[in-house]
């Protein structure tokens, strides 16, 4: 039998950390700059590892001298974070520079993992052209910068015409409240039998796939709008599960109940997203996805599915509130940034690299190849951006409806509690009343859980 996923992590994270100690640690040679980056579980997707090795030849011709040593772990996002994190504990294994999930950030900081960046940003003419959201993301509890944003991503509902077609379903599909995506999911079923309806993420394996693009996207859409339905900043309190927690789940619930999703078992599956994009889709055995607006660069000739037909195929759908109270459509972004280890010995150096990575050819170079949607006012305007994908500027609109999970330490605690809830909703195991409340009780137990205030609807 395979070893668990535990062990395997443990062996892995082992070998990861043996490795880089057997160089010296970031310290051993002060004219490389170490980068930690997450590479694509899928063997077909180089896009951030292409790109790097361009970045680095670029900035070993300008540095003469100085190198880049590139570290890629291949890994889901909760198995990468945890590698890195403990390459960072030491300073005989910490990298220069390494690529942080904004959701994590603030965790990272608070274990002592991120040295703050506001000496270098004070005096960097391009720092100005970051959007304030973009900036805030990376801006920790204590007013510090601990990153810097390379783009940022926005969530939708993608769909297949020609499935809508067999089902007598509008090409120019345009739900406004969530009965009518359900409706037009039931059509599916019964007008085409064989494929997958609607997909949602949902549970725990797929991690903060699940929470962000599945049930954050229907949570921050039963509120009015300006509401905080998980955590009131003003307040400083996470949200316990109220109605809109509840009817987030209900309706995840009905998905699966229904059968208007896929098969529990591939629900289920740490690298469903992959097989969304690289399955489903391509191959017309989904109608429905509630996913991101970087799911077009799989598609591209240089992706790791080609799919010349994509955008003829896939129309696209904003996500509508509830009962499609105001402002109408919701959306959730992230994005990811680059922070250099608080134990590095080389921070100048790698702040040099940063540099090199947003010069701004780089960062319209990096916005197009990875389909992000730009966090620089520069870019966003550059003509190779706006002409890069079918649907950028669609999803570059829903920035306007978007909202941003909490940055405190604590949040990826709360996101795995989430995803739990979601679990045993799917699955029926609770109710979407005791798993609210499951959740409840866990969030009293999270480090500052005694700051709950009564959920709401």
């Amino acid at each position: 039998m395979r070893p668990t996923a535990p062990l395997i992590l443990a062996a892995t994270l082992t070998a990861a950390v043996g490795l880089t100690a057997c160089g010296g640690g970031s310290g051993s040679d002060p004219d490389t700059v170490k980068v930690a980056y997450n590479r694509s579980t899928d063997n077909k997707i180089r896009f951030k590892d292409n790109h790097l090795a361009e970045v680095k030849k670029q900035f070993e011709k300008a540095h003469p001298g100085k190198k880049v040593k590139l570290i890629p772990i291949q890994a889901q996002d909760n198995d990468y974070a945890t590698k890195v994190q403990q390459m960072m504990r030491s300073p005989k294994t910490a990298p220069d520079l390494v690529y942080e999930d904004t959701f994590r950030i603030n965790s990272d900081i608070k274990a002592g993992y991120l040295r703050p960046l506001d000496d270098y940003l004070a005096t960097w003419k391009s720092w100005d052209q970051f959007v304030d959201t973009a900036k805030a993301a990376a801006k920790a509890e204590d007013g510090k910068t601990y990153g810097v944003p390379d783009g940022t991503d926005t969530r939708g509902l993608w769909f297949n015409k020609e499935i809508f077609a067999k089902a007598g379903l509008p090409a120019d599909w345009a739900p406004k409240n969530w009965d009518e995506v359900l409706d037009a999911a039931r059509t599916i079923k019964k007008k085409v039998p064989g494929v997958i309806p609607l997909n949602v993420y949902t549970g725990k394996a797929p991690g903060e796939t699940s929470v962000m693009q599945g049930f954050e996207m229907l949570l921050y859409g039963t509120g009015d709008a300006g509401a905080h339905p998980l955590y009131d900043p003003k307040a400083k309190k996470w949200v316990t599960g109220g109605k809109g927690f509840q009817d987030a789940l209900t309706f995840l619930r009905t998905v699966y109940s229904e059968k208007l999703g896929p098969d529990i078992s591939d629900t289920l599956d740490p690298n469903v997203g992959t097989t969304v994009y690289s399955e489903w889709l391509p191959e017309g055995k989904l109608a429905i996805a509630l996913d991101g607006s970087w799911l077009g660069q799989n598609w591209l000739k240089t992706g790791g599915k080609p799919w010349p037909e994509w955008s003829r195929t896939l129309g696209l759908a904003a996500m509508p509130t509830q009962h499609g109270q105001a402002p109408g459509k919701v959306s959730m972004s992230g994005g990811w940034t680059w922070a250099i280890s608080a134990k590095s010995k080389n921070p100048d150096l790698a702040w040099k690299f940063i540099e090199q990575l947003q010069t701004k050819d780089n960062a319209v170079t990096w916005d197009v190849v990875d389909a992000q949607i730009a966090v620089r006012k520069d870019v966003a305007r550059d003509p190779e951006y706006t002409s890069s994908m079918p649907g950028i500027t669609f999803f570059t609109s829903l920035v306007t409806y978007t909202h941003y999970r909490p940055t405190t330490p604590v949040y990826p605690q709360v996101s795995t509690a989430i995803g739990e809830a979601m679990e045993a909703a799917t699955t029926g195991d609770s109710s979407p009343e005791k798993a609210a409340a499951s959740y409840d009780g866990q969030l009293k137990s999270i480090a500052d859980g005694a700051t709950v205030a009564a959920g709401r609807g």
